[in-house]
């Protein structure tokens, strides 16, 4: 494909034209206040500033600007006491803040305008601002993008999470393995955030319970912590799209009540001196750290607890202060669980209504219910966590009672329903007592919820069918659906804002405020003028890209060849091995066959596998190993690239996005909840190649069938697969390509320093393929040759991507955000549109 139109400069702001040159004076007062900044603030001189001072001057100026309406917000909130939505999450993926702050207060041309009058670029320093790596993958950011949906569509909310030190890690790829460095975005502080050291809340761990007196007939508890955590308040203020309304983003930090113990100081006991203070702040140093040993374990534990723990005793005491009544909580508080790993805030908040408010156990699980809603997102075993009983007696004891006590009322409600069955109770019951017992939280987050939802049609009714059926069936009806969404103002506006010029061209400038508006642009996909236009638009953006991937990998790559992208969470069932097995088939036939034609293709891999995932950290080197032959081969001639990008972020994910031709959604089905990254590539102009699973089967409904590669088993024949057992054995023999290929990796061929390197890789798919890798390949290399059929044929292929884009309006956070507002937490919000 060869375009000759170039598009307009990637600095195009969609809503300057409506400004004017420089409206209400704001450029004037903004290149004032970066230099009043710079001086009082950063403490330099203009003249000796360097580029991390000015970046720090204009986040400061901006972030008085959020002030403003932060302050306004907050006041609303409280003068008409609306009710509140609690957001707790474990992991919050915000990115870079600076061009999302800029860009939903419609600043981003004027302070652009105003540091260029000072000599300084806005867009290097974007580049300096480090990415908040609070997560491991979509969980974090879908929170993100909730909390600007909440914002923009005037909810009141707290989002709470933990303000992890060093977050996840930091990837670097040492001869093509990944190595874990950690993560260093507060070391310069955090210019967007407010420290808050008044709010300070205790937080327990260990001791014993003691009966304690207590009014009326009910026996009073008096837990007694062995030990006490401090959780320091770190506030960073969310805005909404147009500075409409401004939420508060709350994260806690671990703190030890006493810096050291002089005595041992004193005694020259120096690390002693330091131990509580290192075993207090472990618990908010590093995001999921690895659960193989106990003491691995407990740390999980303790961060989960420790959150839940401070962001309940928040929530609790700011609606007593205002609302006077406890009993109140549902009517004013909805408290929104992000996944499993807040599910101990069921018994949290059991015993702080119980134990430190008075109130009688069916008043407070009354309570409980009603303020409490759980969002399931897999139904991978581990990620359904469960703690070890003897753990948790000895790390939360008044929890562990108050669990007994709600799965013994539990248990009696099935019995009285009429199911006395004894293999269906112990399904039903929150202690497993087939795994050496342990506490099945997502039976508590189940249990303990008013309303359980899925994040894709195609999830929710497998909740329904599996993990959750048994109790889906005692409690019919509470299970709902709420598909997730991504917010446009980031990765369209501002990820894209070549893309975002075009559609106000064509869609009108309608389309920055509703979604909707983007299917204007399907009367276009047939257009060969407006096709031109958005293939330039790619083209400039893969161009960027190929920088990128030059600059950092030193590997040449053509921006006109078509750009194939799986970018997420290095995972089995995400099939990454798929991926790359079909790389090698096509290099094999590339050469075998050189005067076929061709597509020029890229392929384009980035993610991080968890630190004791070593199936996932092999795969990685594999992707490396095949990437390295490839990429020096010259029988290839340019034909076939393969790139891993290191240390995928969010800031990485907007530099790729916007250039991708291809998107990877290839999971096994059944086993991704829903997907965002599919949303966020075809919003973009992917054409999506997938199985029916997660949100696929939703976007193959809204761009239709003919604009999607769908390919592979079903989630219904993956089971039948795998009950007639997953040995790939026979489905390799059937396929001699297949075969080629396993041969190929497990002799060596892409490890001839090590030829044994994958071959666990082969005996895995060979006796046990779990993930069905062997029993789709044939079918994904037919989509393959599909998608290379089409990219052949410029016209059908833009209109497919077109179409794509102009049907993914229904995929916005915002759109998710209203049903969550209106069937589960029943919150008031402003009108749509």
């Amino acid at each position: 494909m060869t375009l000759v139109q170039k598009p307009t400069p990637a600095d195009v702001d969609p809503l300057a034209e409506s400004r004017g040159n420089d409206p209400k004076g704001q450029i004037g007062d903004l290149r004032r206040a970066l230099v009043d900044k710079l001086a009082f603030s950063v403490g330099k001189d203009p003249i000796v500033a360097k580029e991390r001072d000015w970046f720090v001057a204009t986040a400061l100026v901006t972030r008085d600007r959020i002030v403003e309406h932060w302050m306004r917000s907050t006041r609303g909130a409280y003068a008409d006491g609306r009710k509140r939505v609690y957001y707790l999450s474990l992991e919050f993926l915000v990115g870079r803040l600076l061009f999302d702050a800029l860009n939903n207060l419609d600043l981003t041309t004027p302070m652009r305008s105003a540091l260029g009058e000072l000599g300084v670029d806005l867009d290097r320093l974007r580049s300096l601002e480090p990415d908040a790596a609070l997560c491991n993958g979509g969980l974090g950011r879908l929170a993100a993008c909730f909390m600007d949906s909440l914002g923009t569509l005037g909810i009141a909310a707290y989002g709470y999470g933990i303000r992890y030190d060093h977050g996840l890690f930091r990837q670097v790829m040492v001869d093509g393995w990944q190595q874990e460095y950690p993560e260093d975005w507060l070391s310069f502080g955090n210019p967007w955030e407010f420290a808050r050291p008044e709010v300070d809340y205790k937080i327990g761990f260990g001791g014993t319970v003691d009966e304690a007196s207590s009014e009326g007939d009910q026996t009073g508890y008096a837990w007694h912590p062995a030990e006490t955590v401090e959780a320091v308040a770190y506030d960073t203020p969310v805005v909404g799209w147009r500075g409409a309304h401004v939420n508060t983003l709350r994260l806690w930090s671990a703190r030890a009540p006493d810096p050291l113990s002089l005595d041992a100081f004193n005694r020259g006991d120096y690390l002693g001196a330091l131990a509580d203070r290192v075993r207090a702040e472990s618990i908010s140093k590093v995001l999921y750290p690895s659960d193989a040993t106990p003491a691995g374990q407990e740390l999980r534990l303790r961060q989960e607890y420790f959150f839940a723990s401070a962001s309940l005793q928040d929530l609790v005491r700011r609606h007593v202060k205002q609302h006077k009544d406890i009993r109140s909580l549902p009517d004013k508080a909805a408290v929104q669980l992000n996944d499993t790993h807040p599910a101990i805030a069921i018994a949290e908040l059991m015993r702080i209504l119980i134990d430190l408010n008075g109130v009688s156990w069916d008043d407070a699980w009354t309570i409980t219910r009603g303020t409490i809603s759980y969002t399931n997102h897999t139904l991978l075993p581990e990620a359904l966590e469960t703690w070890p009983v003897p753990l948790m007696e000895r790390l939360l004891p008044r929890h562990m009672q108050i669990i007994y006590l709600i799965n013994a009322l539990h248990l009696d409600a099935a019995r009285e329903a009429g199911h006395d069955d004894a293999a269906l109770l112990s399904a039903l019951s929150m202690i497993d007592e087939h795994n050496g017992r342990r506490v099945r939280m997502g039976h508590l987050a189940f249990i303990g919820s008013h309303k359980v939802n899925g994040v894709s049609a195609l999830h929710t009714e497998l909740m329904r069918q599996t993990v959750f059926g048994d109790l889906n069936a005692l409690y019919p009806g509470r299970i709902t659906n709420k598909t997730n969404g991504i917010t446009f103002r980031r990765w369209l506006f501002e990820a894209n804002p070549r893309l975002t010029q075009f559609l106000v061209e064509t869609c009108g400038p309608a389309v920055l405020d509703d979604p909707a508006g983007l299917e204007k642009l399907a009367a276009l996909a047939t257009d060969a003028s407006a096709q031109q236009r958005f293939a330039a638009v790619k083209l400039a953006n893969k161009e960027t890209l190929a920088k990128l991937i030059h600059d950092r990998l030193q590997i040449r790559v053509d921006p006109h060849a078509l750009f194939d992208v799986q970018i997420k969470r290095m995972h089995e069932y995400k099939r990454q091995l798929l991926n790359i097995l079909e790389t090698i088939a096509l290099y094999e036939m590339i050469r075998a066959r050189p005067m076929h034609g061709w597509t020029p293709r890229v392929k384009i891999f980035a993610g991080k596998a968890a630190a004791s995932y070593h199936q996932a950290k092999l795969i990685i080197k594999l992707i490396n190993d095949v990437a390295r032959v490839i990429n020096r081969d010259p029988a290839v001639r340019g034909l076939l690239k393969v790139v891993f990008l290191p240390n995928y972020s969010v800031s990485l994910a907007e530099r790729i996005i916007p250039a991708a031709d291809l998107s990877e959604q290839i999971s096994t089905a059944g086993m991704e909840a829903s997907g965002t990254g599919n949303m966020k590539l075809a919003l973009n102009g992917a054409l999506t190649i997938g199985t029916l699973d997660g949100a696929n089967v939703e976007i193959r409904e809204h761009v239709g069938e003919d604009n999607i590669f769908i390919f592979g088993l079903t989630a219904a024949e993956v089971d039948a697969r795998r009950a007639h057992g997953i040995s790939g054995r026979e489905t390799i023999a059937q396929s001699h390509l297949l075969a080629e290929v396993l041969d190929a990796v497990g002799n060596g061929v892409f490890s001839p320093g090590d030829a044994g390197r994958f071959r666990g890789i082969v005996d895995a798919l060979t006796d046990h393929d779990h993930f069905l890798v062997t029993a789709d390949f044939e079918s994904y290399y037919r989509a393959q040759r599909e998608v290379a059929a089409l990219w052949r044929d410029p016209p059908a292929w833009w209109r497919a991507a077109m179409l794509n884009t102009a049907r993914m309006g229904w995929f916005s956070s915002d759109r998710t955000i209203r049903d969550y507002a209106q069937e589960i937490w029943d919150v008031p919000m402003r009108p749509a549109g």
